[in-house]
C-alpha cells in the first residue's frame, strides 16, 4: 500500500516537473502530456530552423558570413539568439548598444566568445518606451552586425 502511494506521489512531482518545465498551464496529466508534447515539438522546429539559418549561412560566397540571428517573443520580452562560428571580437559591444538604443534590457544572457560568438539572450522593454515587435529587435541586431562587420573590416 505503501509503495503505491509512494508510486503516485513520485509520479505528481514529476509531472509538475515536466508541467513546469514546458510552461504548461493544464492540470490533469493527459493534458501535461500533450502539452509537453506540443513543447518538444516546437523545439525541434526551432533546431531545423537553426540548422537551416546556419547551412545557409556557410553556402554563402562571403568569405566570412555574419552571424545567424533569431528573435522569438517570450513572457518577459524576447528571446534573442546570435551564433557564428568564428570568434567575433567586439560584436558583444554592439549587440548590447543596439540593445540600450531600442530601449531593451538584458534580464539574462549567456555569452560565449572563445572558438565561437554564441549569444543567447532575454530582453525586455523599459517602462514607458513604446511597443516593439520581434522583428524590429531582429532588425536591429543585424544592423548592429552589419555596421560591427564593416567596422571590422575596415580595422583589417
Amino acid at each position: 500500500m505503501v509503495s503505491r502511494e509512494h508510486k503516485r506521489a513520485a509520479l505528481y512531482e514529476k509531472l509538475q516537473l515536466l508541467r513546469s518545465v514546458t510552461n504548461s498551464h493544464a492540470l490533469n496529466k493527459t493534458s501535461i502530456i500533450v502539452d509537453a508534447s506540443k513543447y518538444i515539438e516546437e523545439l525541434k522546429q526551432k533546431v531545423d530552423r537553426l540548422n537551416q539559418d546556419i547551412a545557409t549561412s556557410q553556402n554563402s560566397n562571403e568569405p566570412h558570413p555574419l552571424p545567424v540571428v533569431t528573435v522569438q517573443t517570450v513572457e518577459k520580452g524576447f528571446l534573442i539568439n546570435v551564433f557564428s562560428e568564428k570568434s567575433c571580437p567586439g560584436l558583444l559591444v554592439s549587440i548590447l548598444e543596439a540593445f540600450e538604443e531600442l530601449g531593451l534590457n538584458v534580464l539574462d544572457a549567456r555569452i560565449s566568445c572563445t572558438d565561437n560568438f554564441c549569444l543567447e539572450a532575454i530582453g525586455g522593454e523599459n517602462e514607458g518606451q513604446g511597443s516593439i515587435d520581434a522583428q524590429v529587435v531582429k532588425q536591429a541586431v543585424l544592423q548592429a552586425i552589419k555596421n560591427w562587420s564593416e567596422s571590422s573590416e575596415q580595422e583589417q
